[in-house]
């Protein structure tokens, strides 16, 4: 039996997934910081190809950059086991990641910091009309999606005492602020597993989310954010699927 013909797309994926992985062993191996002109001509890479290529490694920290020279950077200490182990952003990232590049909508996860949260891993769309997400900027929980699913966490007691301590803010008019409305979506997140706003924080933006936990408590949680006016029921279904299956990874890690 003849094999297939070979996808195009599939053929350039994988060499450029090798190019990437031959960058990286010839700068260690080569113990010295190298500009990208060395790098080119050893292995063959046209100089187009490699700059985005290197950017990209740079950006996640497997090379460094100082000037023009390129050498090996913090993040191959991360791949190797050690007792320090991973952190839960360094868990979340590459599945974050992989959500966006499965939707191309923005996605983010969030940690709680006392009675706010916090993005410490986000990916933007690609789409030339998308919804950023602030990283390492205390945003308030009942105006998001992965605020409400980190609400509904909360035991009761905790969140008699949310709703007696902190003075929720109105940033649209679609924003719920009412204890006994919030309640309701609350209600509503522990029943389903999932949290929904509608231009709650900033017109005209959908998000979904939905609560990680590991061992027993909740962690962070997961959202999904995207303009309105691509918001489907399919879409709604699709994006929930793959938030509980992004959640299920990263609660059996």
């Amino acid at each position: 039996m003849g094999e297939g013909p070979i996808n195009p797309a599939h053929s350039s994926q994988v060499k450029s997934a090798t190019r990437t992985l031959d960058i990286i062993e010839y700068v260690v191996a080569a113990g010295r910081p190298l500009v990208a002109q060395e790098v080119a001509t050893a292995l063959g890479i046209p100089v187009s190809s490699l700059s985005y290529l290197l950017s990209t490694l740079v950006e996640r920290e497997y090379l460094l950059r100082d000037g023009r020279r390129y050498s090996a950077g913090p993040g191959l200490a991360r791949l190797q086991t050690s007792e320090r182990g991973f952190t839960t952003a360094e868990r979340a990232a590459p599945l974050v990641r992989t959500l966006r590049v499965q939707l191309d909508e923005t996605t983010s996860f969030f940690v709680r910091d006392g009675w706010e949260m916090e993005a410490i891993v986000t990916e933007s769309s690609e789409q030339a009309l998308r919804y950023s997400v602030p990283q390492g900027r205390r945003l308030p929980m009942h105006a998001l999606a992965s605020g409400k699913v980190l609400l509904a966490s909360m035991e009761s007691g905790e969140l008699d005492r949310y709703f007696t301590e902190v003075q929720r803010q109105t940033f649209t008019p679609s924003t719920v602020t009412g204890e006994k409305a919030l309640r309701r979506q609350i209600d509503e997140a522990r029943r389903t597993g999932f949290a929904m706003t509608d231009e709650e924080f900033s017109l005209g933006i959908i998000g979904i989310g939905r609560a990680v936990t590991m061992d027993g408590a909740v962690i962070g949680s997961l959202s999904v954010a995207m303009p309105k006016v691509r918001f489907t029921d399919a879409l709604h279904a699709r994006v929930a699927d793959l938030l509980e299956r992004t959640a299920g990874l990263l609660e059996s890690a």
